[in-house]
């Protein structure tokens, strides 16, 4: 069987180096203005939902399961437009934006490795991201009023370990799509009875 989540591993793979570096420059410009926070998470949102919807593309064509990559792509598209249009916005607005937008693509990511452990062992890591997603916006909607500067360092942090996860798996997706048969690092797909 050959998914298109493991024909499309090298989409983990940039989406993963991305949010690695992102999280990077979080970290070492820590005194981001809020301006540039707003237009660094707009790029990033933008990105992210155009691989998704090339994604979800590539699975329709398939016949392949394409809406939770829709969606996530979509609401990425939505959260780059509406930060890239209105950069003025208050940071409490800019919080609540990142907050729903890190929600939804994390269930969006847990629900497609529950379908994906159906056929794949190791999926765990595409939940792994969901979860750090989800985790990441229930944390800045919980303390909007934290600063801009423990928002670049709470967004760094979540960018730098989702990048980590999602490079590991598109690696790992990668392996098993060429059939590394006997790898003990990326199980093999799991049979269906």
């Amino acid at each position: 069987m050959n998914f298109a989540l493991a024909r499309n591993w090298w989409s983990l793979v940039a989406r993963g180096v991305l949010g690695i570096l992102l999280g990077v420059v979080a970290f070492v410009w820590p005194g981001v203005t809020i301006g540039a926070l707003v237009l660094l998470f707009g790029a990033y949102a933008l990105i992210d939902g155009v691989v998704s919807l090339a994604g979800a593309l590539r699975a329709a064509e398939a016949h392949e399961r394409w809406g939770a990559l829709l969606l996530e792509g979509i609401m990425g598209v939505l959260a780059a437009a509406a930060t890239i249009l209105w950069p003025a916005i208050t940071t409490l607005v800019l919080v609540y934006i990142i907050a729903a937008w890190a929600i939804i693509t994390g269930v969006a990511e847990i629900a497609a490795a529950i379908r994906l452990r159906r056929h794949v062992a190791g999926e765990w890591l595409l939940g792994l991201a969901g979860v750090v997603s989800v985790v990441f916006g229930l944390l800045i909607a919980a303390v909007p009023v934290a600063g801009a500067l423990a928002i670049a360092f709470w967004f760094g942090a979540y960018a730098f370990i989702f990048g980590i996860v999602l490079l590991t798996l598109g690696f790992r997706l990668r392996r098993w799509k060429h059939g590394v048969a006997g790898s003990s690092s990326f199980p093999m797909p799991v049979s269906q009875s």
